[in-house]
């Protein structure tokens, strides 16, 4: 069976990365499965492409194997674009999925629900040693709730309602949110290239 190496220790990415990648019969490694800890790489780009490829590139330079990052985070329209890359931390360090909601819906508080429209964004890069990085990316279109709702998941998925759905993120079950996630759609994108290659 063959090896991915993802760099992430996010155990909410891990477990979805594991489901995705079982059905093509690759075995997932996480950043916490290795003996020695990695040190966190400091995402310095101004984009998700830049961030991913910077943790990729330098985690497949240090082990020589090939590694799949992901940069991922939520863009509001009627917030500019933000929280965008700022995702995880937007309400600080250390980062707070409770504190970052509660900053972005006290923003959206004077916005009509038609003009809550967000989408979920997911930028893979694949970095191998010595080979040009990779990139694959997927979107999930949806709005924004004025509460949090849901148990399922995890950032901001209690406030995120996907498109065609009454539901938030947070109260689908791994298995409807894998469907139809970012992570989900920039994975297919990943498999065609896969194929295409």
């Amino acid at each position: 069976m063959k090896q991915i190496l993802i760099a992430t220790k996010n155990r909410g990415k891990i477990a979805e990365f594991k489901q995705f990648f079982a059905t093509v019969n690759v075995e997932v490694v996480s950043l916490l499965d290795l003996e020695e800890p990695v040190p966190d790489i400091e995402e310095t780009g101004q984009t998700f492409e830049e961030n991913a490829a910077l943790k990729a590139e330098e985690i497949a330079q240090m082990f020589n194997i090939t590694v799949l990052a992901d940069d991922s985070g939520l863009i509001i329209d009627a917030l500019d674009g933000r929280p965008g890359i700022y995702s995880a931390r937007y309400a600080g360090e250390p980062t707070d999925d409770k504190a970052n909601i509660r900053k972005v819906l006290d923003e959206l508080v004077e916005v009509p629900a038609s003009e809550r429209t967000a989408r979920f964004i997911c930028v893979l890069a694949i970095a191998t040693p010595g080979e040009e990085t990779l990139f694959y990316k997927g979107y999930c279109e949806g709005t924004i709730r004025t509460t949090e709702k849901g148990e399922n998941g995890f950032g901001y998925d209690p406030i995120f309602i996907p498109q065609g759905y009454n539901q938030t993120m947070a109260e689908l079950s791994p298995e409807e949110k894998n469907k139809i996630s970012h992570r989900k759609n920039a994975i297919s994108q990943l498999e065609k290239g896969i194929h295409s290659r």
